[in-house]
């Protein structure tokens, strides 16, 4: 049945009078004092009124108390159906629910924290573990399985002969050089995972960004970067000046501080000329002063 058709129904008579049934009922399922004043009632079928009544939690604003009382076929006694708390035309309601997947934000992952990762991720893909076939660029690539085996013994006859460290997984040669490469991993980063970490990075530590404006250089020539290896090595590195503001991170090549290993020499202080010395011919200096005799002094001449 339409919502049109059962606002337009008349409710039953001695059901819309059960008020303090309602209440009651209300006050039961509330705390007391938090059930208000009267509001509407709906008829909700045949015999079935629904009573809304004020919600004075605090809250829950705009909330109300609705109480659904019936009346059974020439029956003259009103029962209680159910009582529940339901929001209004203008209620205050939580905002709409979002996964947690597309809540977190960066930094929101703590101590102790484990973040999952789908099986379908686009920023991972498949990558080689070692466990059922050789690496695509491997020499055992497209062979026969019996060299396959024939080689996997070889391996294993060599590890037992190697010490123990030399090949921690016992699973010989292939193996343990796939390890050293990084490839014995069961996902790597795809293109897609690549493309997404380096804009973000750009994005903080990049050419745009207002230090890397006002650098007299870029990182590309500072002698505190730190190379990486990998597809981004040649667009990215590590900062290992303690006084930049990306020490420890990951930082463009085009990126640059004013802590740049060449902006500025520090000039050396300046130095005193040493005194010079004329110890060839002594300087004679008077011990007093002698007054100047007066223009019409007797000289003693003749």
């Amino acid at each position: 049945m339409s919502a049109a058709t059962t606002r337009s129904r008349t409710p039953d008579r001695l059901c819309a009078e059960a008020v303090e049934l309602a209440r009651a009922a209300a006050e039961e399922t509330a705390a007391p004092g938090v059930v208000g004043e009267h509001v509407s009632l709906v008829a909700d079928g045949d015999r079935v009124v629904t009573h809304f009544f004020e919600c004075k939690e605090p809250g829950y604003r705009g909330w109300r108390w609705a109480v659904t009382v019936a009346r059974a076929s020439r029956a003259k006694v009103v029962t209680l159906d159910e009582s529940v708390l339901l929001p209004g035309p203008d209620a205050l309601l939580a905002p709409e629910w979002v996964p947690w997947s597309e809540r977190l934000r960066p930094g929101d992952l703590g101590p102790g924290d484990l973040l999952p990762t789908e099986a379908d991720d686009l920023r991972l893909e498949p990558g080689y573990s070692g466990e059922d076939a050789p690496p695509p660029n491997s020499v055992l690539a497209g062979t026969s399985p019996d060299l396959a085996e024939r080689v996997e013994d070889e391996d294993a006859e060599l590890t037992d002969r190697r010490p123990a460290d030399t090949f921690p997984n016992g699973r010989g040669a292939i193996a343990s050089l796939a390890e050293e490469l990084g490839m014995r991993r069961a996902r790597v980063l795809s293109r897609y995972g690549l493309h997404t970490a380096a804009d973000r990075w750009d994005e903080s530590f990049g050419a745009k960004t207002p230090m890397a404006q006002a650098a007299p250089a870029s990182c590309v020539s500072c002698g505190f970067l730190v190379p990486i290896t990998g597809s981004l090595s040649q667009a990215f590195g590590i900062c290992a000046n303690e006084f930049s503001p990306a020490d420890g991170r990951v930082v463009s090549l085009s990126y640059g501080c004013g802590g740049h290993s060449e902006a500025a020499v520090m000039p050396k202080p300046p130095q005193p000329a040493p005194p010079v010395l004329d110890s060839v011919a002594p300087d004679v200096f008077s011990l007093r002063d002698e007054e100047p005799a007066p223009e019409d002094a007797d000289l003693g001449h003749a």
